[in-house]
């Protein structure tokens, strides 16, 4: 199986620490991982390095082969927008935006036309049981069902990987079931999960789990 991605060496300075250090990493098409440790180890500032948000300090992350960092801006803007998909602990939905609108803007901004962005939001929010909620603005949603529309909105544009911070974190137990089926469900469909958590019941339905401490992978 191929990796989808493949972090190598990652390293990322601030100040005088070292946050994430000597970090390496892959994630196959179609599979699982849950990214466990302590607060402050350094998890979060991996998962952005991953997903192109944080420079690394040093190494490499390959997306499908492609030596993501090497590439001006304006191109990672696009990688990330058309292969990678964000879940955050909490939800970023756009007020201004109905749970439809909001799931439909990324495929928008990927060149989609509005009539087929929305189509592509209805069948996601028919998909993860909300789309009766398709016209609430996000402070109209329940938590667990902002956060359906965020995962929606992460698999818009099809990504080949999910990049999930804490999904379930603000979730009782039967939204983050539900949150959950939602990620197996895109994996099933062929995209690589990496997904940080605390809860050990999250990690459980990963098909592989990595510890980290003080800013490296455990052994």
């Amino acid at each position: 199986m191929a990796d989808v991605m493949r972090a190598d060496g990652l390293v990322r300075r601030l100040g005088e620490r070292d946050v994430v250090r000597e970090v390496s990493l892959a994630v196959g098409e179609a599979a699982s991982v849950a990214l466990m440790g302590p607060s402050g180890c350094g998890k979060t500032t991996l998962l952005q390095m991953i997903g192109l948000l944080d420079r690394p300090s040093r190494g490499r992350v390959l997306l499908a082969g492609h030596d993501a960092w090497a590439h001006p801006e304006t191109v990672r803007a696009e990688m990330r927008l058309a292969w990678i998909g964000f879940v955050f602990q909490q939800n970023n939905l756009l007020e201004p935006l109905t749970a439809r609108e909001n799931v439909a803007l990324p495929a928008w901004r990927l060149g989609s036309s509005r009539r087929e962005a929305l189509l592509r939001a209805d069948a996601l929010l028919e998909r993860f049981g909300v789309s009766g909620r398709r016209d609430a603005r996000p402070a109209e949603l329940s938590v667990g069902e902002a956060q359906r529309v965020a995962v929606a909105r992460a698999l818009v544009n099809r990504p080949r990987i999910v990049l999930a911070d804490e999904p379930t974190g603000s979730l009782d137990e039967a939204s983050a079931s539900g949150v959950m089926d939602a990620l197996g469900a895109a994996c099933a469909e062929g995209a690589a999960l990496l997904v940080v958590t605390h809860d050990a019941a999250v990690a459980a339905r990963a098909a592989r789990t990595v510890h980290m401490r003080d800013g490296r992978l455990a052994m």
